[in-house]
């Protein structure tokens, strides 16, 4: 016999007024989401809403949780940037993620810093894909710099990827 769901925070029905004003359950609800996932602050207050939760509900609960702690937009710009090089993405795709979250431009500064050498990174990625030896026609050369283009890399890593090899 399956066990019944148990909710921690019942969603806002959209004509419950009590309900999508209770900064409480606000409160709960972001932390049953940070619960599953980091968030940025604009990110959480998004989902809040669309929960059900009045605008200015939300927003207090993100600060709330923000000078808890429990919210951290430099944190999370600094994961976000971990994972997507670990999987091979390159500094516009990243760059483009973290806008979409809402980041400000110091979290952005803050998080490349801890970036890892893109150089170093595009080389990688186009040696997993395509082998360890480098293109000398063309065409193949063509499909590798599209690739790497499109995981996000700049120019200058594109051809220093596909010019030496950065192992040596």
């Amino acid at each position: 016999m399956p066990f019944p769901r148990r909710r921690s925070a019942r969603p806002v029905q959209r004509g419950d007024e009590t309900g999508a004003q209770d900064a409480s359950a606000a409160r709960v609800a972001g932390i049953g989401l940070l619960a599953r996932r980091d968030y940025a602050a604009q990110e959480l207050a998004a989902a809040l809403a669309r929960k059900g939760f009045a605008e200015e509900v939300a927003a207090q609960a993100v600060a709330q949780l923000a000078e808890e702690r429990l919210l951290n937009d430099d944190r999370y710009a600094e994961n976000l940037v971990r994972a997507l090089s670990r999987r091979g993405q390159g500094p516009a795709r990243i760059r483009q993620a973290l806008t979409a979250a809402g980041l400000s431009q110091d979290a952005l500064a803050t998080a490349f810093a801890s970036a890892p050498d893109f150089h170093q990174l595009a080389a990688e990625v186009r040696r997993r894909r395509f082998g360890s030896s480098l293109p000398t026609q063309w065409p193949e050369k063509a499909k590798q710099m599209r690739f790497l283009q499109q995981r996000g890399f700049l120019p200058e890593q594109i051809s220093a990827a596909l010019e030496s090899d950065l192992e040596d």
